[in-house]
């Protein structure tokens, strides 16, 4: 409104000196001229350089780029790469005993590709709260038994548990075997589900097993399996924006962050620096590479 009347105010002046106010007057009035701020810009805009007007375009358009990271940042946890990078160097030995007795290992290379699901679906039944020495063990006996979905249910429970202790809670396993394995002869044509839907429906598979079960047996890659070495030390190593309880939460707050690239081989390797390194009780920060940037291991100083 004030630049309005401003604007008025002006022509009014130009209009009595045209009609001979200055003679009326005896002295002739200067004319007024009023300059706005847009009208400024709008002249140098004109009068620049294409060289400034280049720079002016591209200073424009890296402040969007950056507009757009501001928007798209998610949270990642402090130096987590180098973490990573010095758990990898402390692992190149494959020395732990899932690189050699992990469910992933199991199966009977020489069954068919639907048996070879089929049992390393079981290995990871038999692997919960059981540690892999004794999965291991189990499943020699069972391949040497005949571990087929058709061998499995001519088989008595009493056989079964007897083939499977000592493993953690054997004889609610069992149960699980048999159900499962009636399931996958029934629906699946003597084969196992290739979705995470799916193999979470079947007694005894949890959202763990599922995920690895994917991975190791179908080759797919639709997230990551955490056990309770992968919940600990992403716990320790604050991994997680806040600590988790249970190891579904920790799994749900790895996939926000962490590239899907790494999710391959996410488990394998935190579940053997969980197992030689990073132990439950009195873990070995002395010799981790990770203790100088470790909350954990820095707490020990």
């Amino acid at each position: 409104m004030a630049a309005r009347q401003s604007r008025s105010q002006s022509q009014y002046l130009h209009h009595d000196d045209d009609k001979g106010v200055a003679g009326a007057t005896g002295r002739q009035r200067k004319h007024l001229n009023v300059e706005y701020e847009s009208d400024n810009a709008n002249k140098k805009a004109q009068t620049a350089s294409p060289a400034a007007k280049k720079k002016r375009k591209e200073g424009a358009q890296k402040q969007n780029i950056v507009d757009q990271e501001d928007k798209t940042c998610k949270w990642e946890p402090n130096r987590w790469r180098l973490q990573l990078q010095n758990i990898r160097e402390m692992r190149k030995a494959g020395d732990a005993p899932v690189d050699t007795m992990g469910c992933s290992e199991l199966s009977d290379r020489s069954e068919s590709l639907e048996t070879q699901r089929y049992q390393t679906l079981i290995s990871l039944m038999l692997s919960s709260q059981t540690k892999d020495q004794i999965t291991a063990a189990a499943m020699k006996k069972l391949k040497n038994y005949g571990l087929t979905m058709d061998n499995v249910m001519a088989t008595s429970d009493k056989q079964l548990g007897e083939l499977i202790f000592p493993v953690g809670f054997w004889q609610r396993k069992v149960q699980y075997i048999k159900k499962t394995t009636a399931i996958l002869i029934e629906k699946y044509s003597h084969d196992i589900p290739a979705t995470i839907e799916e193999l979470k429906s079947l007694p005894g598979i949890g959202p763990k097993m599922a995920h690895l079960i994917m991975l190791s047996a179908w080759n797919k890659v639709v997230g990551i399996g955490v056990d309770t070495h992968v919940h600990r030390i992403s716990n320790r190593l604050k991994w997680v924006k806040k600590p988790t309880n249970d190891p579904e939460k920790t799994r749900i707050a790895l996939e926000e962050w962490l590239p899907r690239e790494e999710w391959r081989e996410i488990n394998r390797l935190l579940v053997g620096f969980g197992q030689t390194v990073c132990l439950p009780i009195n873990p070995m920060c002395a010799t981790c590479l990770n203790k100088p940037i470790c909350p954990y291991g820095r707490r020990g100083k």
